[in-house]
């Protein structure tokens, strides 16, 4: 679910201190285009957030839901937005920031 050598990559390239502020602006970037997509669902939208949630999501290693908006992202700019399932995206971002923030946490890590 998540990429941990990214995660590693990642903190070398920014250093141990601002990996803080790196998760810390990823999850409040990502939480607010979630939250306007569980509130109000814009199929027009669909392929412009999920190109976004995508690449955040690769920055920072969550390989499966980066994986089901590049999906999502494909269908909706296929002209098929309707047929995409936000729950399943929504549910697989639960998942990794779940996983994410509890393995940081156990290595010392504030998320």
């Amino acid at each position: 679910m998540i990429d941990w050598a990214r995660v590693a990559e990642l903190r070398d390239e920014v250093g141990e201190d601002a990996l803080d502020e790196v998760v810390e602006m990823f999850l409040e970037e990502v939480e607010e285009v979630v939250a306007r997509l569980k509130a109000a669902p814009d199929p027009a939208n669909y392929e412009e957030d999920l190109h976004f949630l995508k690449g955040s999501a690769l920055n920072l290693g969550f390989r499966a839901f980066s994986d089901l908006c590049q999906a999502g992202e494909k269908s909706a700019a296929a002209g098929q937005a309707e047929s995409v399932d936000l729950t399943i995206i929504f549910r697989a971002y639960d998942n990794s920031k779940a996983e994410f923030t509890a393995k940081l946490e156990n290595m010392g890590q504030a998320a």
